[in-house]
């Protein structure tokens, strides 16, 4: 296809898949889109601090996880569970373990099929089928602007018709200046156009310093070796021990646990204990807009997060309960079994009692070098 035809065509999907993204009418209740989770004055991130957002037939369904942002998933790998090409790695032999792949538990690669899941389900937007979502599609004003690019009969065929849509879904969710501009003020200080506070610069120090933050072990800060601006996500799937979220509706049967990668939305990797509880490692670009952190939504505030990250294991007692004779319950999200699946590097690790790997002031420092990354920053300000 030439390129003028291509670019038409991506300008056209584009197109509709805006005009999708913020249907309401697309839903079984007629009330939800999917831009009533991921909100774009939101960094197309939750609306609110609720760690799970109500949806369904009557909007009062409520899933298993929080709302993960939409901006910067572009250059996610497909998912794999031995990764070995890693520009954060010195030698390219190293097994980087399970990384890559869409949503918390990286189950989907394709952008086309993360679409397909809140379109499906029962606790979004929750079309029954394939076949009730493309009825709903064919009844909107802008059905026809399917035919044009897929056909005339794109509709005589749900199946056909409803791969459409995701595609279209799929392309605008593609839109660089929408989901990837690169336009924070880190982005300008790496260019040479602004320059970080002191607190900033001390706040990214602690971050790449791997005996303080050590968040860049994860979080790569740096840009890759084809210049590419940093993601800050090393897409891998790690095990953090979260508090569990008693505001989750399905946690209040103790028998339940949500181990991401070996289940329950995922099925492919059921029975590897040595998966369970591990979780994707979301991008930090526009951290500081959300307002609902961690796969269950536990925490509200970075700060929450930090000082979780360095007393997790100093001060127990602060995040998890007691049992009965009075000992802290750690880890009480994860079956006894996947402890050891855990992350212990630093910030992680220490006694109860020890001092935390960062103090007061440097929580403070760092948080101020995250808010850096959030985008619409102007070199002017």
């Amino acid at each position: 296809m030439p390129r003028d035809q291509v670019f038409r065509r991506v300008e056209a999907l584009t197109a509709l898949g805006r005009k999708m993204f913020f249907d309401p009418s697309l839903s079984a209740s007629g009330k939800m889109s999917c831009a009533t989770c991921h909100n774009p004055a939101e960094s197309f991130g939750p609306p609110n601090g609720l760690p799970v957002q109500p949806g369904g037939k009557d909007l009062r369904q409520l899933g298993l996880r929080a709302v993960p942002s939409l901006r910067y998933l572009q250059a996610t790998p497909q998912f794999t569970e031995h990764f070995f090409d890693s520009d954060d790695a010195a030698d390219d032999s190293v097994d980087n373990g399970p990384t890559g792949g869409l949503t918390w538990d990286g189950r989907v690669d394709r952008g086309r099929d993360q679409a397909r899941i809140p379109l499906l389900s029962p606790f979004e937007i929750a079309n029954k089928t394939p076949a009730d979502f493309v009825a709903r599609l064919r009844r909107t004003a802008y059905a026809g602007e399917f035919r044009p690019i897929f056909g005339d009969t794109v509709f005589d065929e749900p199946d056909k018709a409803f791969a459409a849509a995701v595609e279209a879904l799929e392309v605008f969710q593609q839109k660089p200046t929408e989901f990837y501009s690169y336009s924070s003020k880190y982005d300008a200080y790496l260019a040479h156009k602004a320059e970080l506070s002191d607190q900033e610069r001390r706040g990214l120090s602690l971050f790449e310093d791997p005996a303080k933050g050590n968040c860049a072990r994860c979080h790569i800060s740096a840009p890759a070796k084809d210049g590419t601006p940093p993601q800050f996500t090393d897409y891998g799937l790690i095990a953090l021990g979260a508090p569990r979220n008693a505001a989750i509706p399905a946690n209040s049967d103790p028998d339940f646990f949500d181990l991401g990668l070996c289940g329950p939305l995922r099925s492919d990797l059921r029975g590897r204990a040595e998966y369970c509880g591990r979780f994707k490692t979301p991008s930090l670009r526009n951290t500081a807009t959300r307002r609902v952190f961690f796969h269950n939504g536990i925490f509200h505030t970075l700060r929450q997060v930090m000082e979780f990250y360095v007393q997790r294991d100093t001060n127990p007692e602060k995040w998890y309960p007691r049992d009965g004779d009075g000992r802290v319950r750690k880890f009480d999200d994860l079956p006894a079994a996947y402890h050891a699946n855990v992350d212990a590097d630093p910030p992680f690790g220490g006694r109860p009692g020890d001092k935390p790997a960062l103090s007061d002031d440097e929580i403070e420092d760092l948080i101020a070098f995250l808010e850096t990354l959030t985008d619409g920053f102007s070199p002017e300000q």
